[in-house]
């Protein structure tokens, strides 16, 4: 049996799977409130129970948080992780800490189809793979080539700076600058930064902020219904917010692809995509992942996808727990 979980600040989904054949099968899965518990340990000891223990042979846990040395602070919790210490409490002889990220571009290899929408058809070509995925944050990570497998490499990437390429978005830059000195591509390419981007036009007087959409944003989460009236065209200063993220989104796409020399394509993951799926495929995503010069051709030949599978981290950290088994095996 193998364990696996998806760790973030807000919830944290744990799951056991079984080896069926050459695929992984889901045998339970639970969500908890992360902030409801104290420590990983609380939450995996309720999820396993109090009886006897089905008796496990790995477990993998993406974390949202960086990992070095096999230990994680998690970047929103007062959590501390080790695998030294996971695997003694639960006795498992492997286990694995990964950043989430780099869970989720795991879990993009092992999606099915049905879980994809292609945004650029490309070539078919093995080679490395780039995955950029915003959501709360902005996160970042590759899947390295090594000529018969893919290997996840975590990155910090989403906390680089910001490189404008129009003049508005270098107004942008310097309306950011103002209110937080270093501006990362984070700080536009998120639920936040949607809403950063959104203040930027309305402090700008692209258009008037109307006392109901003022409302709204107040009452609910700012990205979410900046992001909802974008996409029904309710009010210029959502739509166009919308539009500014989707070009910058696939300029920093394209961005990670070069970077990662990324010829074997290119997921879109993360919260956000799926919710502004139609937006992302009406060509400025695109535009803007293509648009570098010299090697536009080249980026005109990447394969680009969006995953539309939230449990991508999950299903990726139960698969590497298996590729545990079969290095140690």
């Amino acid at each position: 049996m193998i364990l696996a979980g998806d760790v973030g600040g807000t919830k944290t989904v744990i799951g056991l799977f079984e080896q069926a054949g050459d695929r992984l099968q889901a045998v339970h899965e639970e969500t908890f409130p992360s902030r409801s518990y104290a420590t990983l340990e609380a939450i995996l000891d309720r999820f396993l129970g109090g009886g006897p223990r089905a008796a496990l042979r790995s477990a993998c846990f993406g974390v949202a948080g960086p990992v070095i040395e096999g230990r994680s602070k998690t970047t929103n919790l007062p959590w501390e992780l080790d695998e030294m210490a996971l695997g003694k409490a639960l006795q498992v002889p492997r286990v694995k800490l990964l950043n989430d990220l780099e869970a989720a571009a795991y879990g993009m290899l092992h999606l099915d189809q049905a879980d994809l929408c292609l945004l650029q058809p490309g070539l078919k070509r093995q080679g490395n793979i780039a995955v950029i995925a915003a959501g709360t944050g902005l996160g970042q990570a590759i899947l390295y080539w090594d000529g018969e497998r893919h290997h996840p490499i975590a990155s910090e990437g989403g906390h680089a700076d910001f490189a404008p390429q129009t003049d508005p978005e270098v107004d942008v830059l310097n309306y950011l600058r103002k209110e937080y000195g270093h501006v990362s591509c984070e700080r536009l390419l998120s639920g936040p930064g949607l809403f950063n981007l959104y203040r930027f036009l309305r402090d700008s007087g692209y258009a008037t902020e109307p006392d109901w959409l003022r409302q709204r944003i107040a009452q609910g989460d700012p990205g979410t219904v900046i992001s909802q009236i974008g996409l029904a065209r309710e009010h210029p200063l959502c739509t166009r917010a919308l539009d500014f993220f989707c070009s910058m989104y696939g300029a920093e796409a394209g961005n990670l692809a070069l970077k990662a020399f990324a010829v074997g394509g290119v997921y879109v993951g993360g919260g956000i995509a799926p919710r502004i799926l139609s937006r992302l495929q009406d060509g400025a995503f695109i535009h803007a992942f293509s648009d570098k010069g010299r090697l536009s051709d080249l980026m005109r030949s990447i394969e680009v996808k969006v995953a539309l599978n939230p449990r991508a981290p999950l299903i990726g950290a139960a698969h590497y727990a298996l590729r545990l088994q079969d290095r140690r095996s």
